[in-house]
Parts: C-alpha cells; structure tokens; sequence
C-alpha cells in the first residue's frame, strides 16, 4: 500500500483511485457483464437485473441511473456505522461508477460468456479491492459487507459472496440457468479478487530468532500495537542462548514489523507463517486506534 505524507498530495491519490475504480467497474459492467447477460454482485447486479428485465417492457433505463439510485439509502447506514469520511468517499465513488457506466457504450469485447463472466468478475474485484486497501468503497453492498465484517470477522470476500447468493438465484429464475452459473464464476472471480487485495483481514504468525529479546519486541509493539511472547530458546548448531519471539498480525501490519525488527536487530532471523484462525483476543483496526488514543490521552 502506498503511504503519502503530505495531506494534498494523500487526497489527490485517493480521488484518482476513486476515479479508476469507476471507470474499470464501468468497464466490467458495460464491455463485459451485460454483453454476456452474466450479472455483477451487489447494487450493480441488481442494476443490471432491473435493466435486463425492464428492455422487454420497452425500458431502457441505463444501469448507472440504477447504481446511483439504490446507493442513496445504503450511504445512510454507511454514514452512522462506518465513519462519515468513509461514506463521502464510498458516494463519490459509486456516483462516479454510475457516470462512467452512462458515459461509456455497452460493447461485446470477449464475443463469449464465459470470458465475459471471467473478465467482467476480475475486474470488478479489482475496482472494489483497490478503493477498500485506501480507507472506503465503491459503495453498494460493499458498506453493508465492510459493517458485516466487523460484526463477524469473516474475510470481505466470503460475506460478499453470501450475500450476493439472491443475485445468483434472480439470474436464473428470470433468465435461464446458464446465466446463473455464470454469474457465479463471475461473483466467485471477483470475490477472490478482492481477498487478494483487500488483505487486512489475513492473519499471520511471525517468529523470530533474536539476541535482543526486550529491545526487538519493544520495537514491536510501538510499530504495530500487537502483543509478543517472548520463548528462551537456544541455537543448536552455536549452542548459545537466545530468544523466540511469536507475534500474530494483519497482513498488511507485516511490513511495519519487519522494519521495526531490521532496524533493531539486523542479524535476527523472521520466519512467517499462514495463519488459519484465532481465539482470544486480537484487536482490528478500530480497536488498535481506540487503544492508541488511550495510550496517548493517559
């Protein structure tokens, strides 16, 4: 993730992001999805279920007036449960979406559904991914899927894969079965996606081998606010004493602690592990901030 010190030149980057995003939603959705009658998750789904059903009836309402539509009553519930910068920038985002999605003509690039289904799934996952790694969303069921996941804990990914199961069964009742199983390689792809880039729910073990127990897991702390066991251990080829330290972390906390660890001790040896689940208390982001602005406030 790109970290930008300066405030104006941190908002710029953000307002690019939102505009990308836009545009490869709208790419999805336009030169892939809807050729192909395979459906997107969330509000553009249900955008392009309401478009598709509506052209027999001789409405030809375009998705981006749909997307911008349904996002209006889901902002609210963003705006008290995710913070109220969150829901601005997740607005923006989905009023952007819904520009570009009127602004740029439906065309078949991939000529067959699958590829459709595949593509149009991938890059949807990529526009939603890139806007939650820099703080907010493409709005939609996004906000209702990032409040899920605070609830919950289970990863962005899986809960906008459940939620988007009503999308899946419409697909196939209003149209045929085969859009259906399309529509859900096209949800999984982008599911999928997302987890790869939006990682801050991916859990990791690191362990380290270190003479400088105290001062290493000291750094520790200060760099990512996470508790250190710290195990007396020994080398067996030296046969000189040392320390093991375990640390349980956020991906996107790994590179802070391995700066905090070279810095402190550049001879020391970090072994990093996948780390399936946990029990017991660990603290997300928003716990992390709590605790900080205690620590400073005492």
């Amino acid at each position: 993730m790109t970290h930008i010190s300066n405030p104006r030149l941190a908002f710029l980057w953000q307002l690019l992001v939102m505009l990308v995003s836009a545009i490869v939603a709208a790419l999805a959705l336009n030169e892939f999805l809807i050729p192909a009658n395979t459906f997107s998750g969330g509000v553009n789904g249900i955008a392009q279920l309401l478009y598709s059903a509506g052209k027999p009836l001789g409405l030809s309402i375009n998705t981006g007036y749909y997307i911008l539509i349904f996002n209006i009553p889901i902002a609210l519930l963003g705006w008290f449960k995710l913070g109220h910068k969150f829901t601005i920038m997740s607005f923006i985002t989905a009023f952007l979406t819904s520009l570009a999605a009127v602004v740029i003509p439906v065309t078949n690039i991939a000529h067959n559904p699958l590829l459709g289904a595949l593509f149009g799934g991938i890059l949807t996952g990529v526009a939603i991914g890139i806007t939650m790694r820099y703080g907010f969303s493409t709005g939609g069921f996004d906000i209702i899927v990032l409040v899920l996941e605070r609830m919950t804990g289970r990863t962005v990914g899986s809960l906008m894969f459940l939620t988007n199961f009503v999308i899946i069964i419409m697909s196939g009742l209003l149209f045929n079965w085969e859009n259906a199983l399309f529509t859900i390689i096209s949800i999984y792809a982008s599911t999928r996606m997302v987890d790869v880039i939006h990682t801050r729910h991916q859990k990791l073990t690191a362990i380290i081998v270190t003479n400088q127990a105290d001062q290493v897991a000291k750094a520790i702390q200060t760099a990512i606010l996470r508790g250190v066991t710290v195990i007396p251990s020994r080398g067996a080829y030296s046969g000189k004493a040392n320390a093991t330290l375990m640390v349980v972390l956020s991906r996107y906390e790994l590179y802070a602690l391995q700066g905090a660890v070279s810095r402190t001790d550049q001879h020391a040896f970090i072994n990093i592990l996948n780390t399936v689940d946990t029990t017991g208390l660990f603290m997300n982001e928003r716990e992390q901030a709590e605790q900080r602005h205690n620590l400073k406030s005492s």
